[in-house]
């Protein structure tokens, strides 16, 4: 496949295909080429509904006179960050170094050996032409200073990948929680100064903190937090699901991209906080947000799509922003004066003239009348109908392993056979299209076409989801997949040496470090995932192998977060399952008891595993978890089996006497 019908797999790489850079694709020919033409390697990355990305390719990339500065001095190469994880991290590693931030578009010179001699951000066209003019001149006259700061800059980064274990305990874990308490806004929910971004995963570490632990404002900053993100603009109120981040404090004005991975990382948060509050508006939130993914994400051939670009005929919003002139035509004067007054659609608008529906005035935010509900509808079809959102369609491993998680979790706490159904289509999807016959997974699929070796997310994710399904299910199949991929993250991803996994395998392309990311960010980190995965399979299992591994990962993520626990919140909770009491439940009986379904709806324990044998899993299981050979099946009924570090009550045969029981027990 030559490199340009390599690039046209990609929409991002495809999006200014046309354009005068004579753009190329990662890979080792480039290096190569470089090393032939003496050029240094100027490096773009970034995905395809950025909006800066977008601004950047038109002001500067478009242009013949940077196209001409580039391609006569450079090799230009351009990077889709979701296809390619790793490359960013590296990257990105080297642009939080030299400059204490980051983002995308990422610009980097390189030289080639691909070690980074300048490293940034977006730059404006005319800063770029001077950028460009100096490296190009430094290269033809003083080389040896940027070959220094290159090799410098790779031996700071190598430096830095490593960090040494530490020993998990509760003081680290009280420390995250001291930490999120002292940069909550107590007003607008949230964390720090804008921009804010939604980290879900931390505000699901919360609530279960504050479940263990009884620490009231950990609950309070979660559920204060939940809330004010629904009543701003972050939540799309017409369509459902929600934007990227806030550009303010209160949550009103998002960057509008919206993407797979923070919708489904959001559904398992207001899941998590339907089943502790029992609170009907987070199980509509809920809905409405895996509905919007089901509706507006799906693949042509299954599987779920990236997301959906913040720009609308090339303007950023305006899919989204609505004026009361323009909904009168729509519902009429007397509706759209209703509908206007319950969203905050006012003449004087809250962004760039227009409005953002938002709950912020509303008293009984969670309270929407039901004839409200029915304007939203007609709002909705007019707003699909007035402008398209570009769809980025790539299929990610990773991202949909996260969305398999949220509907598994939701079909399960909401009793809803559709999302259950849409979490094993998602699994069989991944199955089937993205891994390879030898077990291996790829970690993009688009236009029928599979890519990319499976990166420590594709796995650590996959893995995670199926554990996830399997818990609402107890499909055997789901457990042993999700114990093959463990597996595979320790044979090619794990330093068995000093523990923590690295992004990519030990037989793929060896990028200028491999170095192990551990913070978790706007997505969980791979790490973080692969040790709950661990401790699970552990738990379930009860084999040596996975215990021994996940006190490995955690000892080396309790090292990594030492300095800033709240930077690891996913992590946290592997920590509050290794720390914190927990129990493990085995149920036997003829076939998975109704009722078990309702008792865990009813009963929510994130510290509880369960593992179901029936006479068809019983084979599997004794393999997975040879232990349940011991356990009889009856011949009626279920028997259900309570134990708590390491030892075992005696059975009961009931739902009810297992509520008792584990009422006893904490």
């Amino acid at each position: 496949m030559s490199n340009r019908l390599s690039m046209e797999r990609s929409p991002y790489l495809l999006q200014h295909a046309d354009n005068p850079v004579d753009w190329r694709p990662w890979g080792p020919e480039v290096f190569e080429e470089a090393k032939r033409s003496d050029r240094p390697i100027f490096l773009s990355i970034g995905y395809s509904t950025c909006h800066w990305c977008h601004v950047m390719a038109h002001e500067s990339f478009e242009d013949k006179m940077v196209a001409r500065a580039v391609n006569a001095s450079f090799l230009p190469v351009k990077v889709d960050r979701e296809e390619r994880p790793d490359v960013d991290a590296v990257y990105m590693a080297a642009c939080l170094a030299m400059n204490g931030s980051g983002g995308w578009p990422l610009t980097a010179l390189l030289t080639p050996d691909q070690q980074p001699f300048w490293v940034g951000t977006y730059l404006p066209k005319a800063q770029l032409l001077e950028l460009l003019d100096h490296a190009a001149r430094l290269w033809r006259e003083d080389r040896a200073s940027l070959l220094a700061a290159g090799e410098a800059l790779t031996a700071r980064l190598r430096q830095e990948a490593e960090n040494r274990p530490g020993a998990p305990r509760r003081e680290l874990v009280r420390q995250a929680a001291s930490l999120f308490a002292r940069s909550f806004d107590a007003k607008w929910g949230g964390f720090g100064p804008p921009p804010k971004f939604p980290t879900p995963h931390n505000l699901i570490f919360l609530l279960r903190y504050a479940r263990l632990t009884g620490d009231g404002h950990a609950r309070k900053m979660a559920l204060r937090t939940l809330d004010a993100m629904y009543q701003g603009g972050l939540f799309d109120h017409v369509g459902g699901g929600f934007s990227r981040y806030s550009t303010d404090s209160r949550w009103l004005i998002p960057h509008f991209e919206k993407m797979l991975y923070d919708n489904a990382l959001l559904a398992l948060a207001y899941t998590e906080a339907f089943q502790h509050t029992r609170r009907p508006l987070y199980e509509q939130i809920v809905r409405r947000t895996l509905d919007y993914m089901l509706q507006e994400l799906p693949g042509p051939q299954g599987g779920l799509c990236c997301g959906q670009d913040a720009d609308s005929d090339g303007v950023e919003g305006k899919y989204y922003a609505l004026t009361p002139e323009k909904l009168i035509p729509v519902l009429g004067q007397s509706d759209a004066k209703r509908f206007c007054r319950w969203y905050g659609i006012t003449q004087e608008g809250n962004f760039e003239g227009k409005s953002v529906p938002n709950l912020l005035g509303q008293a009984q935010f969670d309270r929407e009348p039901e004839e409200i509900a029915a304007l939203r509808e007609r709002v909705y079809a007019y707003r699909l109908g007035r402008t398209v959102l570009h769809r980025d369609d790539k299929i990610l491993t990773a991202w949909n392993a996260l969305a398999l998680a949220a509907l598994a979790r939701a079909g399960l706490a909401l009793d809803e056979p559709r999302y259950l159904d849409a979490a094993r289509r998602t699994a069989d999807f991944l199955a089937a299209k993205l891994t390879a016959p030898d077990g291996r997974l790829l970690a993009r699929w688009r236009d029928g076409n599979a890519a990319h070796p499976g990166k420590l997310d594709d796995y650590a994710f996959y893995a995670y989801g199926l554990l996830e399904l399997y818990g609402t299910t107890f499909d055997p199949a789901d457990l042993s997949r999700a114990a093959g991929l463990a597996d595979c993250l320790l044979e090619l991803f794990f330093d068995r040496e000093r523990g923590g996994f690295y992004p990519y395998a030990s037989d793929g392309e060896q990028l200028l470090t491999r170095t192990k990311e551990a913070y978790d960010g706007a997505m969980p980190s791979g790490n973080s995932a692969a040790a709950l995965v661990l401790s699970r399979l552990a738990r379930l299992t009860g084999e040596r192998l996975w215990r021994e591994a996940a006190d490995r990962q955690l000892s080396w993520l309790a090292g990594a977060a030492q300095d800033y626990p709240a930077g690891y919140g996913f992590a946290m909770m592997a920590f509050l399952e290794k720390l914190w009491p927990s129990a493990e439940l085995v149920v036997t009986a003829q076939a998975v008891p109704p009722e078990l379904a309702a008792f865990l709806r009813e009963t929510p324990r994130p510290e509880l595993t369960v593992l179901v044998k029936t006479p068809s899993s019983a084979s599997t299981l004794a393999a997975l978890a040879p232990f349940t050979t011991d356990y009889p099946i009856p011949k009626e009924g279920a028997r259900y089996y309570l134990c708590r570090d390491g030892a075992c009550a005696q059975p009961v045969e009931g739902t009810a006497d297992l509520k008792a029981l584990l009422a006893q027990s904490g």
